[in-house]
């Protein structure tokens, strides 16, 4: 990539490694272009939010690189490379069209050499045969191999690749010469195309979002670009329409399709004051719907963002091989110029024609495609294939912790169970107007957004408005505390009740279901019951953790004789009740202490201090929560138990094609090095050990993205 920008900066990782102007930034780049394309004819001096997208598509697969511009050069690409836009969305043939070209004279050259030898094929003319056949794969790579040393990465890929085939060419071995950098270019066009496909699963999401909505002005139909859509607008949504922003449903009842946020196509059905997101597909009869979100700041929009940040967060296993290329290139080059230079000192009968040509074999053979490439590959398709599943991961780091999880500890309410309660029975003292204290805990409940206040809510009706409360506060695990007329209303668990002195008369425990106690001026009022059913999924959950060896531990604020109860029907062994949130964390801390990973699935902002203990956080109801998707490390968008196991499984089959692409890379490549470095290899094994190792290993990278799950 040619950097025309004096004032370009390049950017290091913690080890000096250069992180932008690099093989793997260039395949990436490569990659991105037929996906831009569409987004940048939007954003061209034009829609400034889509122009965000392409900027944080652009920041993102430069890994770091800072392009902190936002004028008209945005469009232009403003890291200083070059990316000559009549190229974009280049087809595939045009792609391979330059190794088409050196492959068909590299044929004749050689038909003209061996089968149908030709008396002018000879001296000059057939140096420059195989030149022309060199240049269209060559010369870009020479270039760029320059370009790197001027940026200071003297020990690129470009450079090796050059360097032997020059040498080839030095040596009159044209056709390997010509052979090895066209099989380097296909490889090249190859791993763009891979990676292509790999961040065409992440990016389908791009897809789900509408340029343009309907809107109704004075109740007459007028389509706008969505980015335009102001808060407060009524969408007019027809069947089979995508919403374009999050916003209220104003009509009665409407299905929608929600794959886009969840990976389900399964209808859901919503009615009159509920909220639709963007990407919903409206399935029935036309309905409408109020703008509540801005364009940039809807579910879908931050999805997005997630996703695609998802890339710029590097596994171990990256960083590693980062840091190995750092170290091994140059070592590498060392013993070249050592297998060609030192058998001069110790062998009688030294050619250099002959030991160069084992060093330049030794050079290709280096070339750390296959893992530079291949293992970036790995895990896009692992981010790409959770993704296509409703399970957003905010990093390939959080694969490789999913893939080692040895504890998954979950909360109890709207993770195993529905988090829909309903009032079961009433029990109150005859002493009091069982209607009035309704209406009272009615008018408390709704300074709460806990399941427990929706259940209440439902049950009682509408809030009698001429109830006054005074002094609210809520006692964190226990309950909320509140005065009425001029006396205190205490509304939570029994814990509540015993830190007020509040005595009563019945055994908590005996009750299965989840209690909610109510005292007024001092006095035990009674008790309500509510019940929450189990998830469907739930059992097929555990059942799945424990076949992964996955060691489950429920952890609830809930009444522990309710906690044990979910547990034993679902069969998780550890399950504690009664727990306020310093208490779980001390339960999630035993655990870290015995060295084991855990993973907590919760809410992910209730439970925040146990999320940010445990070594991955996983949010449940991405649909229903901002603060989940920007507290979680993964999160589930549709709320199913089921993706828990699903998501540890995606991270283990990530990590094993890694592993098995970087033991199949460096097993190749030593063995054919010991090979080359004993004369015992020839340019064309070297290729093999090269670009082939390379193919198999992008082969083997993208299986994930075909894997059921």
């Amino acid at each position: 990539m040619i950097n025309k920008d004096p004032k370009h900066e390049h950017t290091y990782d913690a080890q000096g490694k250069m992180m932008c102007c690099s093989q793997e930034e260039k395949i990436n780049k490569l990659a991105d272009r037929p996906l831009k394309k569409k987004v940048q004819k939007e954003s061209c001096c034009g829609d400034e939010d889509n122009s965000k997208i392409v900027k944080k598509q652009r920041e993102v697969h430069n890994d770091g690189h800072d392009n902190d511009q936002n004028n008209h050069e945005e469009h232009s690409d403003d890291d200083g490379h070059d990316h000559d836009h009549s190229s974009e969305g280049k087809s595939t043939f045009q792609m391979f069209l330059p190794a088409i070209i050196s492959f068909v004279l590299l044929l004749v050259a050689i038909g003209f050499d061996n089968y149908f030898t030709q008396s002018w094929f000879t001296g000059w003319v057939r140096i420059a045969w195989y030149l022309v056949a060199y240049i269209p794969v060559g010369v870009p790579v020479v270039k760029e191999a320059f370009e790197s040393i001027r940026k200071g990465d003297v020990f690129s890929e470009f450079l090796l690749m050059s360097i032997a085939t020059i040498g080839a060419f030095a040596i009159a071995e044209f056709p390997e010469g010509v052979a090895v950098m066209l099989f380097y270019a296909v490889g090249e066009v190859f791993q763009t195309l891979a990676v292509q496909r790999a961040k065409l699963n992440i990016k389908a999401l791009l897809d789900q979002r509408p340029d343009e909505v309907t809107i109704l002005e004075n109740n007459v139909a007028k389509t706008i670009k969505a980015s335009t859509a102001k808060i407060g607008d009524i969408i007019q949504l027809k069947a089979g329409e995508k919403l374009g922003l999050d916003g209220e449903l104003l009509s009665d009842t409407a299905s929608f399709n929600t794959a886009a946020l969840t990976g389900e196509s399964k209808p859901d059905t919503k009615a009159k004051g509920e909220t639709v997101l963007a990407g919903m597909i409206n399935l029935n009869s036309v309905c409408q719907v109020k703008v509540t979100v801005a364009y940039t700041d809807s579910k879908l929009s931050k999805i997005l963002e997630m996703v695609q940040d998802a890339t710029a967060k590097k596994a171990p296993t990256e960083l590693f091989i980062r840091k190995f290329a750092k170290i091994y290139t140059p070592i590498v080059v060392a013993l070249a110029v050592a297998i060609c230079v030192l058998p001069m000192f110790f062998v009688e009968n030294y050619q250099f024609n002959d030991w160069l040509y084992r060093a330049l074999i030794f050079l290709v053979i280096s070339c750390p495609c296959a893992l530079v490439i291949s293992i970036p590959l790995g895990y896009f398709g692992g981010i790409g294939a959770a993704s296509k599943n409703g399970i957003l991961f905010k990093g390939s780091n959080f694969l490789d912790v999913m893939a080692s999880v040895q504890n998954v500890v979950m909360d109890k309410t709207g993770t195993m169970t529905e988090g829909v309660f309903k009032v079961q029975e009433v029990v109150f003292n005859s002493d009091f107007n069982k209607e009035d204290i309704l209406k009272m805990v009615n008018a408390l409940e709704s300074q709460s957004t806990h399941p427990v206040a929706t259940a209440i809510h439902q049950f009682v009706g509408n809030i009698d408005a001429t109830i006054v409360l005074e002094n609210v506060e809520e006692i964190s695990g226990h309950g909320l505390k509140a005065y009425v007329n001029g006396k205190e209303l205490l509304v939570g668990n029994f814990k509540l009740m015993d830190k007020f002195s509040i005595s009563y008369d019945i055994d908590p425990s005996s009750i299965v279901y989840t209690l909610i106690a109510v005292a007024y001026d001092k006095k035990f009022v009674g008790y309500l019951t509510i019940a929450d059913s189990i998830k469907e999924d739930a059992q097929i959950t555990i059942d799945k953790l424990k076949a992964l060896g996955v060691k489950t531990t429920m952890l609830s604020g809930d009444k522990n004789t309710v906690v044990q109860f979910v547990a034993q029907k679902l069969g998780i062994i550890n399950a504690f009740g009664d727990l306020l949130p310093e208490d779980k964390v001390n339960k999630v801390k035993d655990i870290i202490a015995k060295k084991e990973t855990v993973a907590f699935v919760g809410d992910g902002v209730n439970d925040a201090p146990v999320v940010a203990l445990s070594n991955v956080g996983i949010a449940m109801g991405g649909l229903g929560s901002d603060a989940t998707i920007e507290t979680a490390d993964v999160v589930i968008q549709d709320d199913k138990p089921s993706k828990i196991p699903m998501a540890i499984n995606i991270g283990k089959q990530t990590k094993k094609i890694v592993w098995q692409n970087i033991t199949l890379a460096f097993t190749v490549k030593a063995i054919v090095l010991i090979l080359g470095a004993g004369g015992l290899a020839t340019m064309w094994e070297a290729v093999f050990a090269d670009v082939g190792v390379a193919l198999l290993a992008i082969l083997n990278a993208v299986r994930i993205q075909r894997m059921k799950f």
